[in-house]
Parts: C-alpha cells; sequence; structure tokens
C-alpha cells in the first residue's frame, strides 16, 4: 500500500491505483482465509444464532466487498489531490485491511469468540473512520463502502451474540 502514496503521478495512471489496491485487498482476503475454519469441530461445536446465515453465503458476500473495496480505494486515492492526503487515506486502508484479516485470525486461529469480538469493534470503528476518510475525496468511492460497514457491523453483531452463547471459549 505504501507504494500508491509515494508513487508520483498515480492520478494519471489509474491502473497503479487499482492494481495496488486490488492486490492489498487480495492479500487480505488470502490472509483471513488461510484462518477460516467453518468445518472445525471447535467451530461447529459453538452455539450460534438461528439468524447467521448458511456458511456459503459468507464467501460471495464478502468477495463483493472486498471488490468494492479495492474500487474504492482506488477510486478515492485518484481524487486524493496532495501527497499528504493520499498518504493519510493510503494509511486508513491499510490499518483496516490489517484489522479485517486479523480478526479471522482472533477468532479462528485463536478460538476466542470474544477476542474475535474486540477485534471486530475495532474493525468497525476502522471502517467508520475509512468511509470518512474516503468521502472528504470522492463520495462516490464513500458510498461504495457503505455495505462494507453495514456488514462489518452485522459481524459485530453475529460475532457479539456467538460470544455470548459460549462463554469461556
Amino acid at each position: 500500500m505504501r507504494l500508491i502514496s509515494e508513487q508520483a503521478g498515480t492520478r494519471s495512471r489509474p491502473w497503479l491505483r487499482y492494481g495496488a489496491t486490488t492486490a492489498a485487498v487480495t492479500a487480505t482476503a488470502l490472509a483471513g482465509t488461510r484462518a477460516v475454519r467453518t468445518d472445525s469441530t471447535w467451530y461447529t461445536s459453538l452455539r450460534k444464532p438461528p439468524w447467521q446465515p448458511p456458511p456459503q453465503v459468507f464467501g460471495p458476500v464478502w468477495t463483493a466487498l472486498y471488490a468494492t473495496i479495492a474500487y474504492a480505494g482506488g477510486r478515492a486515492l485518484g481524487t486524493a489531490h496532495d501527497r499528504r492526503r493520499s498518504t493519510r487515506l493510503t494509511a486508513s486502508l491499510a490499518v483496516n485491511l490489517t484489522l479485517n484479516a486479523g480478526w479471522s485470525r482472533l477468532f479462528f486461529a485463536r478460538r476466542s469468540p470474544a477476542a474475535g469480538l474486540a477485534g471486530t469493534v475495532l474493525l468497525d470503528l476502522s471502517t467508520a473512520e475509512l468511509i470518512h476518510r474516503t468521502a472528504r475525496h470522492d463520495r462516490t468511492a464513500a458510498l461504495a463502502l457503505v455495505p462494507y460497514g453495514a456488514w462489518c457491523a452485522f459481524a459485530t453483531a453475529l460475532n457479539a451474540s456467538i460470544a455470548r452463547r459460549n462463554p469461556g471459549t
């Protein structure tokens, strides 16, 4: 992600912006996916709320959300008219993607719904900040991130319900 803010002339080279944001989002998705084990004995034994979507829903939803994050990031960086703003937007996106990938490790790899809940609350805050910062540069890009923010809020509610139903795990 650092390449985006330091590369001169990225506004004139959209392929560089979109390529960098797509690469960062893809790395996030791969890092997160490596930790997820919905078929593990631990996960299947957890008590979950009846409103949890079936496991096969998560892949397509996250694929669409990751695509919008890459699009919104690339678009907003194209409208960040100075190095300082571009650097701040890049940092905001990098922090958000790090928290995004980190949730899977907290919840699944550590087998801790409580740790996952702490991580997803931080992700919610980061996502709200990312949408706010993106809106300063490009309203369309910020609007593209709203479904991501909504899904993260839903994921927080789901994680909270699982943590509440499974104390001590």
